[in-house]
C-alpha cells in the first residue's frame, strides 16, 4: 500500500474492495475484462481495444504515445521505464499545465524523441530507442483518439508490442471505465496492479468523500455556479464552458450550463447574463490570451460586469485541468476548492491547498500545487479582483 495517508477519505467498503482486488490479482494473474496469461518471462494480454499483445514481463523500457499517456505511467510510479517522449515533453512551456511534467519534467526533457505530440508517432525514431514495449492511448471520439488499427500499423511497422487503451474521463460512467480500464492494462504490463488498483480506489474514495459532504444539499439550496474561460486545447475566453464540470458534479452545485452536452462547449454570452450564476469561477489558463481572456472580459464588458457574482464579489480562479488530455489530480484539487468556497461548513476540516498536495502528492509523488499556481499568477485557490 502507499506511504501516503487517506485522511477523511478512504470508507470501509473502498478498502475492503481495494484488498479483495489485490487479493484476487494475486491469485489469478487476471483481470476482468484484460486477461493476463504469464510463463515466467512474458506475458499475454488484452488491451483495451480487444488486441491480445504480447509483452515481456515485466518490461524493463517502455515509451508512450498520445496525449496523456505518460502520466499514467507517471500515476503508476513507473516514470523510470521511460526511454522516450514525444515533443510535447521537450518543448519550454510559458505556462507549465501538467503537474506530472513539473515533478518530472527535467527527466523527460533529457529522453530521445519518438514522434509528435498527440500521437503523431515516428516509427524508425521509436526503432532507434528499441523500447521493450509501446503505450498508446487518446481521448476517445476527438481527433486526438487512438485505435486499434493505429496501434497494428505502429506495431507492425516496428516490430514492438503496442499496448493500446481510451483515455477516458471522469464524466459518465462509459469514460469512466475507459479510464479504469487503461489504468489497470497498463498496471498489468508494467507489473503494477496493486497501484492501478490504489489509484482507482483513491479516486472511487475521493468522489464518495465530497458526495459524503454535499450529497444532502436539498436542490433548493444548491449553489448556482459557472465556470468560464475553461482550457480545451488551449487557452479560451468566458464563454467556454464543462456543461458536465466534474467538479460541480461532485460538490452538488448547479451548473447553470448543465444540460448542453457533456464534453467542451462555448455559451452565448446572453446566455450567461441571463442565467447570471450566483458564483463564477475562471479556469486560471485564460490568462494566456490577451487581456487576460476571461478575467479582462468581465473587467471591461459592460453586461458582463452587471452579472450579480462580478458585482458582489464572487469570481475565484481555479487551476487548468486540460492540458495535454485531463490532469485528474488537478480535477479533484479544485473540487475541494469549489466545495470549500460554496459550502465552507462542509468543507471547515479542509485547507484547499493543503489537500491539493496531498492530491498532488499521491499522483504524481510530490507537493506541486505552489510551483503549479505560481505559473498562473497566483490565480487558483483565490477571489478574483475585478
Amino acid at each position: 500500500m502507499s506511504k501516503f495517508r487517506y485522511t477523511g477519505v478512504f470508507t470501509t467498503a473502498v478498502l475492503a474492495a481495494l484488498v479483495l482486488a489485490m487479493l484476487a490479482a494475486g491469485c489469478t494473474g487476471t483481470e476482468t475484462g484484460s486477461a493476463v496469461v504469464q510463463d515466467g518471462q512474458t506475458a499475454s494480454i488484452t488491451d483495451g481495444f480487444g488486441r491480445s499483445v504480447t509483452v515481456p514481463s515485466p518490461p524493463e523500457s517502455v515509451v508512450c504515445s498520445g496525449s496523456g499517456c505518460l502520466r499514467y505511467l507517471v500515476y503508476l510510479q513507473s516514470q523510470d521505464l521511460a526511454v522516450g517522449v514525444d515533443d510535447i515533453e521537450k518543448k519550454e512551456q510559458a505556462m507549465e499545465g501538467r503537474p506530472y511534467a513539473l515533478a518530472y519534467g527535467s527527466q523527460f526533457k533529457d529522453l530521445p524523441l519518438i514522434g509528435e505530440f498527440r500521437g503523431k508517432d515516428d516509427p524508425e525514431k521509436i526503432l532507434a530507442i528499441n523500447p521493450q514495449v509501446i503505450f498508446k492511448t487518446g481521448s476517445t471520439g476527438t481527433a486526438y483518439g487512438t485505435s486499434a488499427a493505429e496501434a497494428d500499423k505502429l506495431q507492425e511497422k516496428t516490430g514492438i508490442p503496442v499496448v493500446a487503451f481510451p483515455y477516458g474521463s471522469l464524466r459518465n460512467d462509459a469514460e469512466k471505465a475507459e479510464m479504469y480500464g487503461g489504468l489497470r492494462v497498463m498496471g498489468q504490463v508494467l507489473g503494477k496492479e496493486d497501484r492501478a488498483e490504489e489509484v482507482i480506489a483513491y479516486i472511487e474514495a475521493t468522489i464518495a468523500d465530497l458526495e459524503r459532504r454535499t450529497g444532502d444539499i436539498p436542490e433548493s439550496e444548491q449553489k448556482a455556479a459557472y465556470v468560464g474561460g475553461v482550457s480545451s486545447a488551449g487557452a479560451h475566453g468566458i464563454i467556454s464552458t464543462e456543461p458536465a464540470y466534474p467538479p460541480f458534479l461532485w460538490v452538488h452545485a448547479r451548473n447553470v450550463a448543465a444540460g448542453l452536452g457533456t464534453a467542451h462547449a462555448d455559451v452565448a454570452k446572453e446566455a450567461l447574463v441571463d442565467w447570471d450564476p450566483e458564483y463564477i469561477f475562471i479556469d486560471a489558463g485564460t490568462i494566456q490570451i490577451e487581456g487576460d481572456g476571461a478575467i479582462g472580459e468581465l473587467k471591461t464588458d459592460p453586461a458582463l460586469q452587471g452579472l450579480s457574482a462580478a458585482k458582489e464579489g464572487r469570481v475565484y480562479g481555479v487551476l487548468p485541468y486540460n492540458f495535454y488530455n485531463v490532469n485528474y489530480e488537478t480535477v479533484f484539487a479544485d473540487a475541494y476548492f469549489i466545495g470549500k468556497t460554496l459550502y465552507p461548513d462542509r468543507f471547515a476540516d479542509i485547507d484547499p491547498v493543503e489537500k491539493a498536495d496531498e492530491i498532488y502528492t499521491f499522483f504524481v509523488g510530490k507537493p506541486v500545487f505552489e510551483d503549479h499556481n505560481s505559473e498562473y499568477r497566483g490565480l487558483g485557490f483565490a477571489e478574483i479582483p475585478l
